[in-house]
């Protein structure tokens, strides 16, 4: 459909229209070529001109952008002077301007014009006065669209770009089109201004490109993919926000949702559920408000958590909502995810003093009725605290509690914890059965609610397409000769403990022996060997992550003991120049956040991590995940899997590459004991083969192994 065939008004405002929804996005979606100039080059109009480009990127279109730098009196001064190059004073006040911390809906909004700058869809110049001391600045706003059809539209805006205005995004529009006989010569007009602009014809003016430095400064705002969400500012002047919102008395509708209000959950209209979703959703209402969701690592059930909480604001008028977490960087993960559902999160994880003020505060604009919807995530460690325990039992009664890896809640301590007087419960775990520990798994689903259907294994969200497909390649890695004897030790004392307590869960010598036994085979030196043999033909590609075991290896060259990480770190990126860099328990969230986009971008091929990329982490850009290490827990496994199947644009298939040690031949009376335990290992390792594109040909790879020990049953 053409721009001519939309129903557009002569003037917008923000008082009568939503200008984004009403106005960009539909000009947007029908238009090949946009045309913006914003005045100053500032995150406030930057955030303007990049309203409802989430739209255009999925249309294909095409933009040109002018903007004039924010100098300063001390910048001009040096200009005049003589002091400083002019082209360099500019650039620093643009590169400035890109080091800004942004918030969340203006730093979404610069990376969509980072994304078409990354693929060419995007030009910049720069319009600067010529006399900086007598004529002012340039500040023009104009926009002009274009169809392939030759419509064009195009407006003026008065947009007061200071920040107060900003935030309350209100704005003036006047709009022309070029098919109503009275506007075309407005239209001209504007089409001519903006061309004698973008070839440095305007008088007075010097448009010149876009410097190198600040280019770079603004890719360094590019994600890995498009953006998909189109975020609003607010609380947005207009309709959609009456004065005192009350609930829907509708039934939900989960496909569709009205633009994000901050504040108040609502389901952003990008967003669609798939029906094993929905029909969780509508299960757990169905259980009163409680239940435990188990579906598969990857496959929605943060955005399912935070339907319902949008959805219980419709129905009950939800006033508060409690997400726990087990880890502090998943916190900030469902930060990110709470504002796109239009949330104000606050994260109680920190010292106590930069949170704690603030939730009391809330917490009585709440039960004096004059306070908006609460929003807190918090961690396990600080939901045992006493600062966030004195304050649970102020919480409305319409509160929702949400437990993220809800099974890490199981322990005594944690559920003793969890308060009892908010009734709307929820848990999420792609695995809430607790490893060894059922009592734990009870006391979980005593208190958030059984597990209801639809259970989503991995093999229902491969077939549905929640999780693309995958290649598993098992690589078997033999021991060294000492590797070897020491194994055989450690199984000889194992069957002597199994023979005298069989009981794996309460046999503490039997627990310590195997451990050890892991830790060595976890450590296997050959394991780098075949790294290096894998990773030789493979230096040109991105997105891998590498698991590690968490002991010692022996260096080669000085036959000192070294941590596994950083040997594998070592090999990778000193000897072979793959560009990697360590995620660990050290890491800091600052540092994580940064590898986090520097691997999603490409510019660090690969992160290498022991156990901190195992739950919650969302990498969807993963391709690949080589595993040197891992455990019997069968959660470990599945989440691992989970990460790297996550889907995202552009990916089809991802890759698993499974480093699995061959036992060395044992005496006959220690052949039956590793058998059993072997079985447990064999049964991840076939679970991950059967579901694979490439089933066959890994099972094969196994076959000597499940000879050796006479396991051709499994």
């Amino acid at each position: 459909m053409p721009l001519r065939n939309l129903d557009l008004c002569n003037q917008y405002r923000s008082s009568r229209q939503n200008l984004l929804r009403d106005f960009y996005i539909p000009c947007l979606k029908k238009s090949l070529t946009y045309d913006r100039a914003v005045g100053f080059f500032s995150s406030s109009s930057l955030s303007l001109a990049a309203q409802g480009l989430t739209a255009f990127i999925k249309a294909g279109g095409r933009m040109r952008l002018v903007a004039s730098p924010h100098l300063s009196e001390g910048d001009i001064e040096a200009i005049e002077s003589g002091l400083r190059c002019r082209e360099v004073v500019i650039t620093d006040a643009i590169t400035r301007e890109l080091s800004h911390e942004f918030e969340t809906v203006v730093r979404d909004r610069i990376a969509c014009l980072s994304w078409l700058l990354v693929h060419g869809r995007l030009e910049i110049k720069i319009a600067v006065v010529k006399d900086l001391q007598d004529a002012g600045v340039y500040h023009e706003k104009l926009g002009i669209f274009a169809d392939a059809d030759g419509n064009r539209v195009a407006f003026g805006g008065s947009a007061n770009e200071t920040a107060r205005a900003y935030r309350r995004n209100f704005e003036c529009i006047d709009v022309f089109r070029s098919w109503r006989m009275g506007d075309r010569d407005r239209i001209d007009e504007k089409v001519q201004n903006f061309e004698e602009l973008w070839q440095n014809q305007t008088p007075d003016l010097d448009v010149m490109v876009f410097p190198e430095a600040a280019r770079r400064k603004l890719l360094e705002q590019c994600p890995a993919y498009p953006p998909e969400i189109e975020l609003q500012i607010g609380p947005q002047i207009g309709p959609d926000i009456p004065p005192n919102p009350k609930a829907a008395t509708s039934t939900a509708t989960y496909h569709t949702g009205h633009p994000a209000i901050l504040g108040i959950p609502t389901l952003p209209e990008a967003v669609v559920l798939r029906d094993y979703q929905q029909q969780a959703i509508a299960n757990w209402f169905k259980n009163k408000g409680r239940g435990t969701l188990k579906m598969a690592t990857g496959s929605g059930k943060t955005i399912t958590a935070l339907a319902i909480a949008a959805e219980l604001y419709q129905q009950i008028e939800l006033q508060a909502l409690i997400v726990v977490c087990p880890y502090r960087h998943l916190v900030q993960q469902w930060g990110r995810e709470c504002e796109k559902f239009g949330l104000r999160p606050l994260l109680a994880f920190d010292s106590v003093q930069s949170w704690q003020r603030d939730l009391s505060r809330q917490l009585y604009g709440l039960r004096s009725e004059n306070g908006a919807f609460l929003t807190v995530i918090t961690t396990n460690a600080t939901l045992m605290g006493t600062a966030l325990q004195s304050q649970l039992p102020y919480f409305p009664e319409k509160t929702l509690i949400i437990g993220d890896e809800a099974h890490n809640l199981g322990s005594p301590k944690l559920v003793e914890c969890l308060p009892r007087t908010i009734g709307l419960r929820l848990a999420l775990s792609a695995t809430p059965e607790r490893y060894f520990d059922d009592g734990g798994t009870r006391l979980l689903l005593d208190y958030f609610g059984p597990v209801l259907q639809p259970e989503l294994t991995l093999a229902d969200a491969l077939r549905v397409g929640a999780l693309v497909r995958y290649r598993y390649y098992p690589l078997l890695v033999e021991l060294t000769a000492g590797e070897a004897q020491r194994y055989s030790k450690l199984t000889t004392k194992i069957a002597q403990a199994l023979a005298i307590d069989e009981d794996a869960e309460g046999n503490s010598a039997l627990s310590a022996l195997s451990m050890q036994r892991s830790k060595l085979i976890a450590n296997a030196t050959h394991k780098l060997d075949a790294l290096r043999s894998l990773m030789q033909p493979r230096l040109q590609t991105t997105h891998t992550l590498f698991y590690c075991g968490d002991g010692t290896v022996e260096d080669a060259i000085s036959q000192d003991s070294i941590r596994h990480l950083d040997a594998v770190t070592r090999l990778l990126g000193k000897e072979l120049g793959y560009r990697v860099n360590t995620y660990t328990a050290e890491t800091t969230l600052e540092q994580r956040e940064t590898l986090r986009h520097q691997f999603e971008r490409g510019d660090l091929q690969g992160l290498v991590a022991i156990r901190c990329l195992d739950e919650g982490v969302d990498m969807p850009a993963t391709r690949t995940a080589v595993i040197l290490a891992s455990s019997n827990n069968p959660r470990q496994f599945i989440q691992r899997r989970g990460r790297v199947l996550r889907p995202a644009p552009g990916k089809s298939r991802a890759e698993i590459f499974d480093m699995v040690v061959l036992p060395p031949d044992l005496e006959r009376k220690t052949m039956e004991a590793e058998r059993s335990l072997l079985r447990k290992e064999l049964r991840r390792l076939l679970e991950f083969a059967d579901l694979a594109d490439n089933g066959g040909e890994a099972r094969i790879k196994l076959l000597d192994l499940q000879k050796r020990y006479q396991l051709l049953d499994m």
